[in-house]
């Protein structure tokens, strides 16, 4: 690529509004992500393993509809793209999917066996079709981002700030959605909807709280499919779901980060296990107090994840793709197990000032990890997409992109699955949630309570020895990563060379066409 070739990229209003649309899917991801499971187990009583399950069945069979929609995308061929389509059709059918996941029959176990299946099968049949519905937005949204841009620069910034974008938008979900339904539920249990009962007054404000923050994300996650542009042209050749499998195996860098991600599932019981960790240990189901410890704790979280997510570019001027990948792995290992150690050491007194600053630095640090190897994850499928054009003359976008949330949506199944042992194993479900609840209606605060202190044990242990063992895991495929940052550089200016060869014999072959 010659110094005076212009390569296409994306203008700043594409770049932000683009973003601005990323953080709207984001908080539809979370209202799902963080709070659904919660609500299922938590508030309408579903027994834990029973959660886990439903749960876990629905994020296999998502996460492997992901490379169909891979396939799908890549094969689409329209004026506007292959991508921005499905970004423009997919907003309004997740809205409405999003808050029929927090409608349901009852409360489980407070009548009869055939009510309490209702209110299984309908969980498992609304979270089920949101999981494929969002996947038809979410393929295409992650993919179009090789397509913006024909600048490994350009595409390395957009990456990273949609990470952070992104975890701007699941985070404040993260930090506000639990608070503003435990609010709305004081609010509505002494009206005609609650009718006087806590649980029933928080059954509604979920679905209330549901339904504020999906009607934002979606207003948000609509303006994407308009204002982007594809640059890139798609590849004239169409593969077929087998194809795509046999072309993802096959590259070897894709690979490697597909296997780290799947070996590093339970790191995500850190996200699951945070509601429920603040809700019974710090705040006692009280929306103010709530709010205060996701800000302080889930605050740090983000802080962390955020500062590693801005200074990824420039760190990576120093150091390369893998290095960062790996040892910011490993360097999370440190805060995770602090934390269990913490709890360890002051079971009953981690509100303490001095004990929250010390929650709060290892989240920091936790979250800085996380962070920094969820972009670094991103950057390397890219590179993937283009190490595969330079070897086989096509770019399957989308359908390696369908990895990136491949890996999520497995993940997540693995560690639910993963936490509804844990719970069980403690007895931390249906009838002793029940119980615990009433406990704390009554102005009992679990913390203290050695009757529960298995459970305020297991939520500790849940935030910090799974994804401590995940940080480890992670780093077993990726030790040897086989695409060199230089090597990837010296491709991408090859790829750049074919695609403008056409842009330079273009002008020639018209002026020959005059002279005749």
């Amino acid at each position: 690529m010659t110094d005076t070739q212009k390569l296409r990229t994306y203008t700043t209003k594409e770049k932000y509004l683009y973003l601005t649309g990323l953080a709207g899917q984001n908080i539809i991801y979370n209202i799902i992500g963080a709070c659904l499971a919660y609500y299922l187990q938590f508030t309408i009583l579903i027994p834990a393993m029973t959660v886990s399950l439903i749960m876990t069945l629905a994020r296999v069979w998502d996460a492997f509809n992901d490379p169909i929609m891979g396939t799908i995308v890549d094969r689409t061929r329209t004026k506007i793209g292959k991508c921005r389509p499905y970004l423009i059709a997919v907003p309004i059918p997740i809205l409405i999917i999003t808050v029929l996941c927090f409608t349901n029959f009852g409360f489980y176990g407070q009548g009869s066996k055939s009510l309490d299946s209702l209110i299984v099968a309908w969980a498992a049949t609304t979270y089920i079709l949101w999981g494929m519905t969002y996947t038809v937005g979410d393929i295409p949204l992650w993919g179009v981002t090789a397509l913006m841009t024909e600048s490994d620069k350009d595409r390395n910034k957009l990456l990273s700030l949609a990470r952070i974008f992104g975890g701007i938008g699941g985070g404040v979900t993260l930090l506000a959605m639990q608070p503003v339904a435990l609010s709305l539920g004081e609010m509505l249990t002494n009206t005609s909807i609650g009718g006087g009962n806590p649980a029933m007054g928080e059954r509604y404000g979920f679905l209330f709280a549901a339904l504020i923050f999906a009607v934002i994300g979606c207003g948000l996650f609509q303006i994407t499919g308009f204002a982007i542009r594809e640059r890139i042209p798609a590849s004239s050749q169409k593969y077929t779901l087998i194809d795509n499998f046999r072309i993802m195996w096959k590259n070897k860098p894709f690979r490697q980060v597909l296997l780290s991600g799947i070996l590093g599932s339970p790191k995500m019981l850190l996200a699951l296990a945070a509601m429920p960790i603040v809700t019974y240990y710090f705040a006692t189901k009280s929306p103010i107090l709530a709010l205060l410890y996701m800000v302080l704790l889930g605050g740090g979280m983000f802080i962390g994840q955020f500062v590693a997510m801005a200074t990824a570019p420039a760190m990576l001027k120093k150091f390369t793709k893998k290095q960062l990948y790996n040892y910011g792995n490993l360097i999370g290992i440190i805060p995770f197990i602090g934390i269990f150690i913490a709890y360890l050491v002051a079971p009953y007194n981690l509100t303490h000032p001095l004990a929250i600053v010390i929650c709060f630095i290892l989240f920091l640090f936790g979250g800085a990890s996380m962070g920094l190897t969820t972009v670094l994850q991103s950057l390397m499928i890219a590179d993937a997409v283009d190490y595969e054009e330079y070897t086989n003359g096509t770019r399957p976008d989308a359908v390696f992109f369908s990895g990136q949330t491949f890996i999520a949506k497995l993940t997540t199944g693995i560690a639910t699955i993963l936490s509804g042992l844990a719970y069980s194993a403690v007895h931390f479900s249906d009838a002793r949630v029940a119980e615990l609840n009433s406990f704390i209606a009554a102005g009992g605060i679990p913390r203290i309570e050695a009757n529960y202190s298995k459970f305020m044990m297991i939520l500790f242990f849940l935030v910090s020895i799974p994804p401590a063992i995940g940080c480890i895991l992670s780093v077993i495929p990726t030790w040897k990563y086989a695409l060199d940052d230089d090597e990837h550089k010296r491709i991408l200016n090859i790829l750049n060379e074919r695609r403008h060869a056409n842009d330079k014999a273009q002008p020639e072959k018209e002026e020959k066409e005059q002279e005749k």
